[in-house]
């Protein structure tokens, strides 16, 4: 399957993703507070490459990729690459939000299935108190049946786009890293996306 498909259906599964959150977003009342990005800060964030294939397109295809992926080779930092601090308080942004990868679009606002087989909702300690009524109330209202994207299920999804890249977990920017050489090496003996040979 080509860079562009594979990228076209990430995409859709992550438009899917974004829908779903928000509405539950809507029904919880929860939401992150602006401006944080302490989540993106722990350096034990894990990924795939496959998640992350949409950002590394969106980057070969405005000649960052190689820029990009020297830069990843030279970082010794286990913090996301793509994170940006604004300020040493730790207020930051993403910086290819648009392109952030199924972690981060789950993160705070899906569930993992504990081994009871109860789903537990999987958010910040900033959020756990800082909106405790209405984190309280959607895990109640979970456990009776409201829907929350679920871990396990979109990363399945995942994994049928491209079993081999979606189910390699990676450090974060490992994963940044593997994705931009797939990118790089599938176009290396490839005609950029959208050049067409001409015949004759």
């Amino acid at each position: 399957m080509s860079i562009e498909r594979r990228v076209q259906l990430v995409e859709k599964l992550f438009y899917q993703l974004d829908q779903e959150s928000a509405q539950f977003e809507q029904s919880s009342g929860m939401s992150c507070v602006s401006g944080c990005g302490k989540c993106c800060t722990y350096p034990d964030i894990e990924a795939s490459p496959l998640e992350f294939l949409p950002w590394a397109f969106h980057l070969f295809l405005n000649g960052e990729a190689l820029k990009t992926l020297i830069m990843l080779k030279k970082t010794t930092s286990p913090t996301c690459l793509i994170y940006k601090p604004l300020s040493i308080v730790d207020q930051g942004r993403c910086s290819s939000y648009k392109y952030r990868g199924l972690i981060c679009r789950l993160f705070g606002f899906a569930a993992n299935t504990d081994k009871y087989g109860n789903l537990r909702l999987a958010t910040c300690k900033i959020i756990k108190e800082g909106q405790a009524a209405n984190y309280n109330s959607t895990s109640k209202a979970i456990a009776k049946g409201l829907y929350v994207p679920i871990f396990t299920e979109y990363y399945m999804q995942l994994n049928q786009i491209d079993f081999h890249l979606g189910n390699i977990i990676l450090p974060v920017n490992k994963a940044l890293k593997m994705a931009l050489e797939e990118v790089l090496q599938y176009y290396a003996y490839r005609p950029f996306p959208g050049v067409r040979k001409k015949c004759g």
